[in-house]
């Protein structure tokens, strides 16, 4: 979900730039994940944000991804596993958020895992190479300012460029 379906850098940049009055952009990650753009004394900020239980009820949507989604799933079974144990509070939102945006995914098509290892599919599209490294099936990279660099996994950089890979039309 993070990163692929929902843009939570870019509501943790919003509000961590709300906070400390500064401009930090995606831009300035290049590569980095967001605790290295900030000062170590600011990293509790940012974990705090995450332990704000709305925190994920209301993240931006990543452009196309209910469209190409909603066509993949008239396709295939579909599946939303979200790393949701590295920040328990967010189970609620999350839920809440898939529910609001892709209400063509039933709830029992929602897996709230950390590690990714215990999924069985063909597929799966994350951001975090840490995720596709203990995946059995064939892993998507989809692009965020942190893996900018990873080598070693198909990219996809977009949602337009994942409906591509499916559908080679």
């Amino acid at each position: 979900m993070d990163e692929v379906m929902a843009d939570t850098v870019a509501e943790h940049i919003r509000r961590y730039n709300a906070d400390h009055g500064t401009e930090l952009t995606k831009y300035d990650m290049d590569g980095k994940w967001l605790w290295q753009c900030v000062p170590e004394t600011h990293h509790s900020a940012l974990n705090d944000y995450l332990d704000e239980p709305e925190f994920f009820r209301h993240l931006p949507v990543m452009p196309d991804s209910q469209r190409v989604l909603e066509r993949l799933s008239k396709d295939n079974e579909i599946f939303i596993a979200t790393a949701a144990m590295e920040v328990p509070k967010s189970f609620a939102a999350k839920f809440a958020w898939i529910e609001d945006h892709f209400p063509f995914i039933r709830p029992s098509h929602i897996v709230f895992c950390g590690d990714k290892s215990i999924l069985s599919a063909d597929f799966l599209i994350d951001d975090n190479p840490r995720q596709l490294n203990v995946f059995r099936g064939k892993g998507l990279l989809f692009y965020s300012p942190h893996n900018k660099y990873a080598k070693g996994w198909t990219r996809v950089e977009d949602w337009k460029a994942v409906e591509r890979y499916f559908y080679r039309d």
